[in-house]
Parts: C-alpha cells; sequence; structure tokens
C-alpha cells in the first residue's frame, strides 16, 4: 500500500491504487515480490525498498515522455 502519511500522500489520491500495483509490478520485475511476501514491506532493507522506488520513478519518468512526445503538435 502506498503510504498516506501527510509528507508522502499522492498529489492524486485516485493513483494509490495505481501505484500500488506498479510497486508490486516492479518489485516481481526484480525478483523481490517472494521476499515482500515472507517478510513484509516493514522488513525490507532499504536498499531493496530504494531499488524498487528508483525503478518506479524510471517507469514513470518513461511513461510521461511517451505521452507527452504523442501529444505534441
Amino acid at each position: 500500500m502506498v503510504q498516506t502519511s501527510s509528507d508522502n500522500r499522492p498529489v492524486e489520491p485516485e493513483s494509490e491504487e495505481a501505484l500500488d500495483k506498479l510497486k508490486f509490478e516492479v518489485a516481481e520485475d526484480l525478483g523481490l515480490d517472494d521476499d515482500i511476501k515472507k517478510r513484509g514491506w516493514a522488513n525490507m532493507t532499504t536498499r531493496e525498498v530504494g531499488k524498487i522506488g528508483g525503478n518506479m520513478v524510471r517507469r514513470l519518468v518513461q511513461k510521461a515522455e511517451k505521452d507527452l512526445s504523442h501529444h505534441e503538435p
């Protein structure tokens, strides 16, 4: 689940489900999904969580670039 503290809430609340899905997809692609199921998010290392977050950002930037390139005249 996406963190919902006042500092980490999604700008668009309706995006929370999509961000959670992306987080799990990235974790699976990185081979960390079994670790998450066994240990839970709270027991993942900073390195593991950072790897997932970094890859999420990379994918979101790629999607934004693709979307922008399709909308420009």
